[in-house]
């Protein structure tokens, strides 16, 4: 089959990338959203105040909150659709307008708990919240492009999009700490709101240019219902492995201090940045356990090991560089931060087993298994976590560690007993 460049190929599917070419496509995607993002709060951490800093980086949480809420488990649905040979195009136009309502509606429900809940802190700008909602909307929007393209086989297409949104975010902030002494939190978030919005257009040029998709978004329940059908479950355990890093900043802000969330939060951005492989490995595994599922056992170990060794890496460098990496934010963020960096890139063995847990189960649909699970260790990882913060940030990673490996060698051992009840299947 030949295809045109730029133009879809007859049948409406692209010609597919291997399953290693968009795994290592996402990881250098991610890597460029979470350098830029680094940067980004260096510069905002010297363009602005300890408390405008952990204002806007408990919205950002928040925003990822809403955005992992609203989302419906669509990009999995998609992933499952496609993969079972359903037309991308009918598929994406009911995903985008669920996500487009659902991530509109939490937002604003957010605002409105914050304003009752939190009032010190919901008396910012109409600008700030303006800034929210719109990088609710354009973030979870993002995700399901994400996914819809890992679906068609090019998840590397993402390295594109996420590289050019950091830079626009990174490049925003860096003129107004040029141009402004103290910058306030409704502008430091309306600079990461920008390439936020730019990433999901150019998520929506790429998918016309690869399958000729134009939108169409559809609520009719016909097209709505099997989706979510197939996507909530995939949702609840999303939701399980995320919320609790998304969780803690906001927690932190409003029940300890803002400053909590300052100093937490860079370190659980950069030890991110090592969890995302096998994060990211784990939705292709996900997706071709989908497609070939004969493939699963074989899959499965190599995306593990593939987890292990690049997220392993970008641990190991953490580890060695976490306080001259930390002391670019600043001398406090440093004596406050590198050991609970080094303790949370450790962590990151218990991830990718974790990870590969989840992704067998998604592909056999054993949801309800996987997500009590991950709702116990989720429960007991914020729980474990806040209960030490008045310690400081390096006491809460420890106690973060524990129990994340805890729960790792119990999912483990049950990972094991399904892949060789999973082998026999097939033999």
């Amino acid at each position: 089959m030949s295809i045109v460049r730029g133009k879809p190929p007859l049948d409406g599917m692209p010609v597919r990338h291997s399953a290693l070419r968009s795994s290592f496509g996402l990881i250098l995607a991610k890597g460029a959203q979470t350098g830029s993002g680094f940067a980004f709060w260096v510069v905002a951490a010297h363009a602005a105040t300890d408390r405008e800093v952990g204002l806007t980086t408990a919205a950002v949480s928040a925003v990822l909150i809403c955005a992992q809420l609203a989302v419906l488990g669509a990009g999995s649905a998609v992933i499952v659709s496609v993969g079972r040979g359903e037309p991308p195009a009918r598929v994406l136009d009911a995903a985008l307008a669920i996500v487009a309502v659902a991530s509109t509606a939490l937002a604003l429900g957010y605002l409105v708990l914050e304003a009752v809940v939190a009032p010190e802190t919901a008396s910012v700008s109409v600008l700030f919240w303006l800034m929210f909602i719109f990088a609710a909307v354009t973030g979870t929007l993002g995700t399901v492009l994400d996914q819809a393209l890992v679906a068609l086989g090019r998840g590397a297409s993402a390295t594109l999009r996420y590289t050019l949104g950091g830079l626009v975010s990174l490049g925003a902030v860096a003129v107004v700490a040029w141009q402004v002494h103290r910058s306030s939190a409704d502008v430091l978030m309306a600079c990461w709101t920008v390439g936020t919005a730019l990433t999901c257009l150019v998520g929506m040029i790429q998918l016309r240019r690869l399958v000729g998709y134009r939108p169409r978004p559809s609520l009719h329940p016909a097209r709505g219902r099997p989706l979510l059908a197939l996507g909530i479950p995939n949702q609840l355990l999303t939701l399980t492995e995320r919320a609790p890093g998304l969780l803690l900043p906001p927690l932190l802000a409003h029940m300890v201090a803002p400053e909590a969330a300052a100093y937490w939060y860079p370190a659980w951005m950069m030890a991110w940045a090592a969890y995302t492989a096998p994060m990211l490995m784990g939705i292709v595994q996900f997706s071709e356990g989908v497609r070939e599922p004969a493939r699963l056992v074989s899959t499965t170990w190599a995306t593990l090991r593939w987890s292990l060794a690049i997220g392993g890496l970008a641990a190991a460098v953490l580890i060695v560089f976490a306080r001259p990496l930390l002391h670019l934010l600043g001398h406090r963020y440093a004596e406050a931060s590198t050991d609970a960096l080094r303790w949370l890139a450790a962590g990151v063995v218990a991830y990718a087993v974790l990870q590969a847990y989840n992704a067998v189960c998604r592909a056999r649909g054993h949801y309800v298994e996987a997500i009590t699970v991950g709702v116990v260790l989720a429960i007991a990882l914020c729980g474990s976590a806040l209960s030490a913060a008045e310690r400081g940030a390096s006491a809460m990673a420890l106690t973060w560690l524990v129990v994340l490996s805890i729960g790792a060698l119990a999912v483990g051992l049950r990972l094991v007993t399904v892949l060789r009840r999973v082998k026999q299947e097939v033999t």
